[in-house]
C-alpha cells in the first residue's frame, strides 16, 4: 500500500488542529450524520478550554488509495518537546502560515527542526479570507525564512498553496474552489513515499500511549525491515544495554482510531503492545542483529519550580491525594510521556524540583494535577543559570510583540524596564511589528503588564535564543500585598472599610487563615489586615443600614497570572477547589524574625 507521512507545523492560533478537520471530512472519515464538532484532534479538556493544542497526536486518513498518516502538533515554544521527537515519524512537513501575520518565532523554531531532519516542505498560506491579509509578502517572507536557515536548493524551491481551512478550500492561486482536494494531491505529488530499507528490524519509538487494560504502547515509524505480531525483538536502552522482548500485539493507525494487524511494513507507523520499561527515542530492533538509532537530541529547559505538599492550615481539606509520596509518584508518570521536563528530588523529601521549558508548559502541569485531585504548594518559577567561562549567564529570549501604532512607545518603555533591547521596528499595516532580545527572567509577569498597557491589544510570542552574561537585578511587582491577619471568615464590613488600601482577591464569606494573600495594596510594601471583623451590634437603632456596603468586585487570577504574580518569598496552595495566594512563612511575627537576620547578614 502507498503510504505518505507528513507532519502539521505553525505557530499558535495559524490553524493547524481546523485543518486536520478538514482533512478528516474530505476523506469521509465519519459519517455524513455523525455530529463531530469543531477541533476534533483537541481532545484534552485543557485544550479545549484553551484552544490551544498540547500533545502531538496521530491520525490516518485514505485518499485515492494512499494512506496518508497525518500528525498535528502544538504551536507554542513551551511544548517544542513534543515537535522534536513527532518529526522523527514525518517525511515531509505542511508549514502553516497565517496570510496576515507572516512567519512568526515559533515557526522559525519548528521549521528549522524540520529542514536539519531533511524533510519536504509544503508552505500553505492560510486564513487568505482575512481583512488587510497580505499572501504575496508572507510567501516572500517565507522564502526568506527558508533562506536564513540555510535551506537546501531542493527546499527552497517549496511548493505554495493559498487559501482558508475555516471556509474549506485550498489552491495554488488565490481562486477560491470548492474543496481542499488540491491540498491533498499536492500531498501525493510532492512529498515522497517512506524510504524501504530491507534488513533486520529497526524502529526508533518516538511516542507512547497508555491503555489501563494493555499498559504502555509504543509508537514509531519502522525505518527498516517488517514487524510482526509475535516476533522477538531487542530493545535497545538510552544507557547502551539491550533487553530481549516480545510484540503481543501490533496495530495501524486507521482514521481516529487504530486496528490490530498480523505485521507492518517498511515506511508505516505503528503501536507496539508488549514491550516493557521502553523510553521515548530507544530503538526496538531485531534480536539476532540489534543495531540502535541515533538518540532524538531534546532541547534543555530553562526554568524550574519548587512542588511541595501542601502544608497550609487548610491541609486535606479539599483534595484526594496529599503526601508526598503521591506528589512524588505523578510526577515520575508525567515523566515518561513529557519528554522536556526534568524533575529532581532535594534535601527534604516532601519538596521536588522541576524542571521545564516555560511557564505555561509547568503550569499545564499543575493545572492537570489539580484536577485529578492532588493537593499541592507551588513556589515563585526560577530561571536557571550555566556557568560558562567562569561568568554567571542565563536563559535570553526573542520577544515579538504586534501592536497598534499608538500603543508602541508604551510596550517598548515596559520592555526596557525589563532588560530588554529592541532590535527590529516595522509597520505591517496598521500594526507596529517589533523585536527584542529578553533575559528569560524579564518575561516572568510581562504578559499582564503588556495587556494592561495596551488595552488588550499586544500580541506576543517568544522563544529561547542562547545563554548570554547575567544581566543584573530586574524589578518586579511593584505593589506591596494584603495579608490576612487572623484565621476566619472574611466580611463584607471589613472588606467595605479597607477598600482605599488596595484591590482584594476573595469575596465575603470566604474562609482565610493567617498569612494568606489577600489583595494588593496600593503602595509598595505589606500590609497586615484584619477582614474577619464584625460589626459591633448595639441595641440602639443605627441610622446608617448594611445596604450602604458596596464592594467591588474580587480580581480573578488565572494560575499562570498567579505564578507570574508572586514573589520569592511567597508561594501558590493549589487544590482541586481553589488557588490561594500566601506568604511561606505565615506568622507575623516569623517573617519580621527573618527579615531582621537577613539584613544583619547583609
Amino acid at each position: 500500500m502507498d503510504i505518505r507521512n507528513i507532519a502539521i507545523i505553525a505557530h499558535v492560533d495559524h490553524g493547524k488542529t481546523t485543518l486536520v478537520d478538514k482533512i478528516l471530512h474530505t476523506t469521509n472519515v465519519f459519517r455524513d450524520n455523525q455530529e463531530t464538532g469543531e477541533l476534533i484532534m483537541d481532545s484534552n479538556d485543557l485544550e479545549r478550554e484553551r484552544g490551544i493544542t498540547i500533545l502531538a497526536k496521530n491520525v490516518s486518513v485514505t485518499y485515492k488509495d494512499v494512506k496518508i498518516n497525518v500528525i498535528d502538533t502544538p504551536g507554542h515554544a513551551d511544548f517544542g518537546g513534543e515537535v522534536e521527537r513527532v518529526l522523527k515519524m514525518a517525511d515531509g512537513v505542511l508549514l502553516l502560515v497565517d496570510a496576515f501575520e507572516g512567519p512568526m518565532p515559533q515557526t522559525r523554531f519548528v521549521l528549522q527542526k524540520a529542514l536539519q531532519l531533511n524533510l519536504k516542505p509544503i508552505v500553505v498560506i492560510n486564513k487568505v479570507d482575512k481583512p488587510n491579509c497580505r499572501p504575496d509578502e508572507v510567501h516572500d517572507a517565507v522564502f526568506e525564512l527558508f533562506f536564513q536557515l540555510d535551506a537546501t536548493e531542493e527546499q527552497l524551491n517549496f511548493t505554495t498553496i493559498y487559501g482558508s481551512s475555516k471556509q474549506g478550500w485550498f489552491n495554488t492561486s488565490l481562486t477560491p474552489t470548492e474543496d481542499i482536494t488540491v491540498l491533498l494531491d499536492t500531498i501525493l505529488a510532492v512529498v515522497p513515499p517512506p524510504t524501504v530499507n530491507d534488513g533486520p528490524l529497526q524502529m526508533q519509538i518516538t511516542s507512547l500511549d497508555y491503555s489501563s487494560f494493555l499498559g504502555r504502547i509504543a509508537i514509531g515509524k519502522v525505518t527498516r525491515g517488517v514487524v510482526k505480531e509475535g516476533m522477538a525483538v531487542m530493545l535497545c536502552k538510552v544507557d547502551g544495554t539491550m533487553v530481549r522482548s516480545r510484540i503481543k500485539e501490533l496495530y495501524v493507525f486507521v482514521d481516529m482510531g487504530k486496528k490490530r494487524v498480523t505485521e507492518v511494513q517498511c515506511g508505516d507507523i505503528c503501536a507496539l503492545v508488549g514491550i516493557e520499561g521502553f523510553q521515548i527515542g530507544e530503538t526496538v530492533a531485531d534480536a539476532e542483529n540489534p543495531e540502535a538509532l541515533e538518540i532524538i537530541p531534546i532541547d534543555e529547559p530553562t526554568m524550574n519550580m519548587q512542588f511541595s505538599i501542601n502544608n497550609s492550615p487548610f491541609f486535606g481539606k479539599e483534595g484526594k491525594f496529599v503526601t508526598s509520596r503521591h506528589i512524588r509518584d505523578r510526577l515520575m508518570k508525567e515523566l515518561e510521556k513529557n519528554l522536556a521536563l526534568r524533575v529532581s528530588e532535594t534535601d527534604d523529601a516532601d519538596k521536588f524540583l522541576v524542571y521545564g521549558r516555560g511557564i505555561l508548559h509547568l503550569s499545564v502541569l499543575v493545572e492537570t494535577m489539580r484536577r485529578e485531585g492532588y493537593e499541592l504548594t507551588v513556589g515563585q518559577p526560577q530561571v536557571l543559570t550555566k556557568e560558562i567561562n567562569g561568568r554567571k549567564n542565563e536563559p535570553y529570549e526573542v520577544l515579538v510583540v504586534d501592536v497598534p501604532a499608538e500603543f508602541s512607545g508604551k510596550v517598548i518603555d515596559l520592555v526596557t524596564q525589563k532588560k530588554g533591547e529592541m532590535h527590529i521596528m516595522e509597520t505591517k499595516g496598521m500594526m507596529q511589528h517589533l523585536e527584542f532580545e529578553i533575559p528569560s527572567r524579564g518575561l516572568i509577569g510581562l504578559r499582564s503588564q503588556m495587556l494592561t498597557g495596551t488595552a488588550g491589544e499586544a500580541v506576543m510570542a517568544h522563544r529561547f535564543s542562547e545563554y548570554k552574561p547575567w544581566k543584573g537585578f530586574i524589578p518586579g511587582r511593584s505593589n506591596g500585598v494584603l495579608l490576612a491577619k487572623t484565621p476566619g471568615k472574611a466580611t463584607g464590613y471589613s472588606i467595605d472599610k479597607l477598600q482605599d488600601r488596595g484591590a482584594f482577591f476573595i469575596d465575603p464569606g470566604q474562609e482565610l487563615y493567617e498569612g494568606q494573600i489577600i489583595g494588593e495594596h496600593i503602595k509598595p510594601g505589606d500590609l497586615v489586615v484584619n477582614v474577619a471583623e464584625t460589626k459591633k451590634l448595639t441595641n440602639m437603632r443605627s441610622s446608617g443600614t448594611d445596604d450602604s456596603v458596596r464592594i467591588t468586585p474580587k480580581i480573578q487570577m488565572t494560575l499562570e497570572e498567579c505564578m507570574e504574580y508572586i514573589q520569592q518569598d511567597e508561594c501558590i496552595e493549589v487544590t482541586p477547589l481553589n488557588i490561594r495566594l500566601r506568604k511561606i512563612m505565615l506568622e507575623e511575627e516569623d517573617r519580621k524574625k527573618f527579615s531582621k537576620s537577613m539584613k544583619s547578614e547583609a
